[in-house]
């Protein structure tokens, strides 16, 4: 494997980039929805449509509206400074060394850590029961990680070619299984018995659905991984923001189809009493095909997952070595591709491991956990653009953030409740808590230390150059 060093990379960190092919707005928009729209937030729109109902669907709206707020400000910053440091170079500009270290950490590492493993694990359960016996244990996650690693280390090219079809079925099988449901297409609709879906206006008149907007929030975040690749897009300055913005409203649209006939097959007490209740959604909608369509969304959803994560984090961690807040081996590009391979092999070993070490039950309560501290970087991005507003007013923004400043003051507003909400039960949310306290606890430690003794800055430092 040839690689390139420090010394042949540029200064602002950038990995090489040997194709001259960059990525088009549908490949962005592919991106963005593949990966928010994960097996985690299927399950969780199925689950918080039996809960809430109606209600949901306006906690659905007023999270869209949260959702935007965050793509505001990471579109501002990114086009503000496109490096692939993203997060952490607006936060160096910003607010110092120290939080841009920690936010990134907190927010995507420590996060694609916990919560791929999940995706891998119920991807091999639901595999292992379509096709019982035909694959050892985690023969299919892992096959499936490698497989892209390889075709990200081939560039970005190829990871747009497979995040283009992988988007592409996704869509279509949310959307298929939410139009057959409400048509009874395939499988006609049974008389439900028991408690069945609210879909009266009470939640919304009363503002209970106000309860439900930290369970939405998981079906509109993680957009922003199409930042660390700017310098890879097609006319960033205009199809970065309506990128995160458009697909935010495609994702709204898709979840609203795929839940709106759940009621016609489920009644609350299946829903919630399911470990996988979009599994026993789709086996009611196609019978004994059902399966099959799961295991379709299930793969879709777990690839096209790893492939933004493996392209996204990679290109972050390369950013922050060029700006010396990483490990500087992360600054290794491949010489014939141009990627940051040593930064992919990393993400793959981090992934892996959680898999081999813990079970699903496990990592649920450490995926909240990790989610919340994601909700970090939001609130920092948001105070970054608010900063940087007064710190450098005359730079050239070519986005800049539509009725400034209430959406940044609403989404760290809204933020902040969504981490202090986010769990389904009291004794969860102590727990929850110590473990994301415990994770913002190891990585500040290590962060501070960095900052001190390896870069010798001030931790709140701002770098101005």
């Amino acid at each position: 494997m040839s690689i390139t060093t420090v010394s042949d990379t540029p200064k602002e960190g950038t990995a090489v980039q040997k194709s001259t092919k960059k990525l088009g707005f549908m490949t962005m928009m592919a991106i963005c929805i593949g990966l928010v729209i994960v097996q985690g937030s299927m399950i969780t729109a199925t689950q918080g449509i039996g809960i809430g109902g109606t209600a949901f669907i306006a906690a659905m709206f007023a999270a869209f509206i949260l959702a935007q707020c965050n793509a505001f400000s990471f579109s501002e910053l990114s086009l503000m400074f496109p490096q692939e440091g993203t997060l952490a170079t607006y936060t160096q500009k910003a607010i110092g060394h120290f939080p841009a270290i920690v936010s990134v950490f907190s927010g995507y590492v420590v996060v694609a850590m916990l919560a791929i493993p999940v995706e891998m694990l119920l991807v091999d359960a639901i595999i292992g029961e379509l096709l019982p016996g035909v694959f050892p244990q985690y023969v299919v996650p892992f096959g499936i990680l490698a497989f892209f690693a390889f075709t990200n280390y081939l560039g970005a090219d190829v990871f747009a070619g497979a995040q283009n079809i992988l988007a592409f079925i996704l869509v279509v099988a949310l959307v298929v299984v939410g139009l057959c449901a409400v048509t009874g297409t395939v499988e006609p609709h049974p008389e439900v018995t028991g408690a069945t879906i609210d879909w009266s206006f009470g939640g919304v008149m009363d503002g209970s659905f106000i309860g439900l907007i930290a369970m939405a929030m998981w079906l509109m975040v993680g957009v922003e991984f199409i930042c660390p690749m700017i310098n890879e897009v097609k006319n960033p300055e205009k199809n970065i923001p309506r990128a995160m913005s458009l697909s935010l409203v495609a994702m709204l649209a898709i979840f609203l189809v795929f839940v709106a006939g759940v009621g016609y097959y489920m009644n609350t007490e299946s829903i919630l009493a399911s470990p996988i209740p979009y599994l026993d959604y789709a086996n009611a909608v196609f019978g004994q095909g059902g399966l099959i369509v799961a295991a379709v969304m299930a793969v879709a959803a777990t690839c096209s997952t790893v492939n933004t994560v493996l392209a996204g984090v990679p290109r972050m961690l390369h950013g922050m070595a060029e700006n010396k807040q990483a490990f500087p081996q992360l600054k290794v590009v491949s010489k014939k591709f141009g990627t940051p391979w040593v930064g992919i092999l990393f993400m793959v070993a981090i992934i892996a491991i959680p898999v081999v070490l813990m079970g699903i039950d496990d990592l649920i309560t450490l995926v909240i956990a990790a989610s919340t501290s994601w909700l970090l970087a939001y609130v920092v991005a948001h105070i970054d653009v608010l900063v940087l507003r007064r710190r450098m007013p005359h730079i050239k923004r070519p986005f800049r953030t539509p009725f400034y400043p209430l959406p940044q003051l609403f989404g760290i507003v809204g933020m902040t409740y969504v981490a202090f909400n986010n769990s389904p039960s009291p004794e969860m949310t102590v727990l929850v808590y110590k473990i994301t306290g415990g994770i913002l606890l190891v990585t500040s430690i290590i962060a501070a230390l960095w900052v001190k003794f390896y870069m010798k800055r001030g931790l709140f430092e701002a770098d101005l150059s």
